[in-house]
């Protein structure tokens, strides 16, 4: 049960609180190899770097094609669709039939990764390809799967480049964000954040 006091809202956490609220999150779509040597692409949001070096991680659960497959492979790709991509990203998300198959993937256009055995979704604004690099299981049913980038690809319209303004590069390639639960935005300004003089990440 909820409680109010001085304008704040405290929720109970007996159960999830992410769906009270509007959280900012990206959108990618993780390709892994099935057992039978065709590819599946699978949408998430909770996905990031993992450290400032070259690891990237997002959650899943075991009970999904995507963990299976990484498990077993032990590869993904990572693709970042753009937001005129929205509706094809969504039909990846359809469920599978009977037999384990997802037909809507017929409707996506993919390119093969370069370094690991997987695939990627074309005309995306950035692309990686990953090694396995751990597992973590145990966060009430989901898993944390990280791995180390081996490989990244970025279109020439979504590289930054000294020469090039950043609020020209998010207006000529928008980004697309994910709002938690069920919305999505298209990003096309941007502002310079304010660090402070000195500051060292």
């Amino acid at each position: 049960m909820s409680h109010v006091q001085d304008g704040l809202v405290t929720l109970a956490t007996d159960h999830p609180i992410w769906d009270r609220f509007f959280t900012v999150f990206p959108l990618v779509l993780i390709g892994t190899r099935e057992a039978d040597g065709s590819y599946d692409l699978a949408p998430k949001h909770m996905a990031m770097p993992m450290s400032w070096d070259n690891f990237f991680g997002f959650v899943c659960t075991p009970k999904h094609g995507t963990y299976k497959n990484i498990e077993r492979e032990q590869v993904f790709t990572v693709s970042y669709p753009r937001p005129t991509q929205v509706v094809l990203t969504s039909i990846a998300a359809g469920p599978r039939c009977g037999d384990g198959s997802k037909p809507n993937l017929m409707a996506l256009h993919t390119i093969p990764a370069r370094e690991v055995d997987g695939e990627f979704v074309r005309d995306g604004s950035l692309f990686l390809e990953c090694r396995l690099h751990k597992i973590i299981d145990g966060f009430s049913g989901n898993s944390l799967i990280t791995g180390r980038v081996v490989a990244a690809h970025v279109p020439e319209d979504a590289l930054r480049e000294s020469e090039r303004d950043d609020s020209e590069l998010f207006h000529d390639s928008p980004l697309l964000a994910y709002l938690h639960p069920g919305r999505f935005a298209t990003i096309r300004e941007s502002l310079a954040f304010p660090f402070p003089a000195g500051f060292k990440r």
